[in-house]
């Protein structure tokens, strides 16, 4: 079969999965937007896949309060049957995985065959959060006047959840489990450069819930401040940058409305003298997730490694790194590296490699942009690799947001920490040691939310994930981000 052939095959099965409603979708119902509509783009070729509907505040304005009728009825729904529900919505979308995988490869321009499991990873947040809606119990509490005194959890109203590009429709899927669950409505806003899987997922699931339950909306800068603003919206939960968080905050002081923030990271991956080099190279590349392109707040993008292994490391790193990540087109099944989601972030990219020399780090690994005649028209950047990396560099201290490692040398443990720790950010880390004593120890002196021995990057159903510093603040998928869509009431009871 011939390129052409299959290029002609890609297009027509990206054209199957593309969303038949390029509308807004709430209330149970298919809104053209007042914000009229802009072009949404696959990265990897700049070929316009389709106009996406731009919500403006007055679409907004309409979505929550449809949001808001929702709430009254959802609130009122027996446990039992919001479970079952919610274990509908996963079911379909296991059913749905594959197109919502080409949908969104085709949409962000990550790797197809890495984005086939995030409907997968999103069914299962689902269920996880649908298992535990009989666990929203209050307490009874003893009372010197013979009283009962007890508590009960109840929901906040309307959610708005802002979610990122880097995983389209598995943040988006995923992340409606507990807000429903704990007996609210939502509106997601969609990912504006990539919001594609956000309207089939509403097609696939519309009719389950009752309307107003749950509402996708997509659109830039105005529909996220209308959002915060709004004043039925109760609370506003947030996967994005710093400034994005920043200024959700400032505009829910005004409302003394509280927030979720997942943010951005510089996080640290540390190789001690003990660990076994070959596993700590393959972390240290896994770790980067150079699969999309470093766009990732998880990224440990700073690798410091013992001196008495450093040259090893770098050199294992060099050998391995072109032989698990190349850039490709991100829709070709055979591809393990995609690329940036735009100019912007590839000028911004551009412009830290440029840094980088300028500041002295020696480069080892990539540093341009793809030379693949194929990929000329897309924002592909090569894995790229920066050794004798210092403190007093940007690429140190600053988010990247893209495929940039910078490796760092380190022999005191004491100042390794104080390195470490320098940075505004604390999302992840991961340490690499045989040694239990040490990792115990490190794990606890490091500010980040997240640690990670003898691994990296992997998420586990179930666990809190979050952020110290300006990495955020709240938890996520584990019970504690379903209690933190739920206020407790007090009742006390005279006998």
């Amino acid at each position: 079969m011939n390129t052409t052939t299959n290029l002609e095959m890609l297009n027509a099965a990206i054209a199957q999965a593309m969303p038949k409603q390029l509308a807004l979708y709430y209330g149970g119902e298919w809104h053209v937007p007042a914000g009229g509509y802009r072009p949404t783009v696959n990265p990897a070729t700049q070929q316009v896949l389709a106009q996406a509907p731009e919500a403006n505040a007055a679409d907004i304005d309409a979505a929550v309060r449809k949001a808001h009728q929702g709430f009254l009825a959802w609130s009122r729904v027996p446990a039992a049957e919001k479970s079952a529900k919610l274990r509908e919505i996963a079911r379909r979308l296991r059913l749905h995985a594959d197109e919502l995988a080409l949908l969104d490869s085709a949409n962000c321009g990550n790797p197809l065959k890495r984005m086939q499991p995030d409907a997968h990873h999103a069914a299962g947040q689902i269920d996880y959060y649908a298992g535990l809606v009989h666990e929203l119990k209050g307490e009874t509490n003893p009372t010197a006047d013979g009283g009962l005194n007890y508590t009960v959890r109840e929901p906040l109203g309307v959610v708005a959840r802002i979610v990122a590009y880097n995983h389209p429709l598995m943040f988006l899927a995923g992340k409606i489990a507990p807000v429903l669950a704990a007996g609210n409505s939502v509106v997601m806003k969609a990912p504006d450069q990539a919001p594609l899987s956000a309207l089939r997922f509403a097609e696939i699931v519309d009719g389950i819930l009752p309307p107003g339950v749950l509402n996708i909306v997509t659109g830039g800068r105005e529909c996220g401040e209308a959002l915060v603003r709004h004043p039925l919206v109760k609370k506003v939960a947030l996967i994005g940058a710093v400034s994005t968080g920043a200024a959700i905050l400032h505009g829910a002081a005004d409302k003394i409305m509280p927030v979720t923030l997942e943010l951005g990271g510089k996080n640290p991956l540390v190789v001690c003298p003990d660990a076994d080099v070959d596993n700590a190279v393959l972390g240290a590349i896994n770790g980067m997730n150079f699969t999309w392109a470093g766009q990732s707040c998880g990224s440990t993008s700073r690798l410091f490694v013992h001196e008495f292994l450093y040259d090893r490391v770098i050199e294992g790193i060099c050998e391995k790194l072109p032989q698990l990540h190349r850039c490709g087109m991100p829709t070709d099944p055979a591809t393990t590296m995609g690329c940036l989601i735009s100019e912007a972030q590839f000028n911004k990219v551009m412009k830290y490699i440029d840094l980088a020399h300028a500041e002295g780090a020696r480069l080892v690994a990539g540093g341009k942009r793809s030379a693949d005649p194929a990929l000329a028209k897309g924002w592909f950047v090569e894995a790229t690799v920066f050794a004798d990396v210092t403190p007093q560099m940007r690429i140190f201290q600053e988010e990247i947001f893209g495929p940039v490692l910078s490796v760092i040398k380190w022999s005191d443990e004491d100042q390794l920490i104080a390195d470490i720790n320098s940075v505004e950010y604390g999302l992840t880390a991961s340490i690499y040691t045989r040694e239990l004593a040490r990792a115990h120890r490190l794990a606890r002196r490091i500010e980040a939310g997240y640690v990670w021995i003898n691994t990296s990057s992997a998420h586990y159903i179930g666990t809190n994930f979050g952020g110290y510093k300006k990495s955020g603040m709240g938890r996520e998928e584990g019970l504690e981000e379903l209690l933190s869509y739920t206020q407790v009431k007090n009742v006390h009871v005279m006998l």
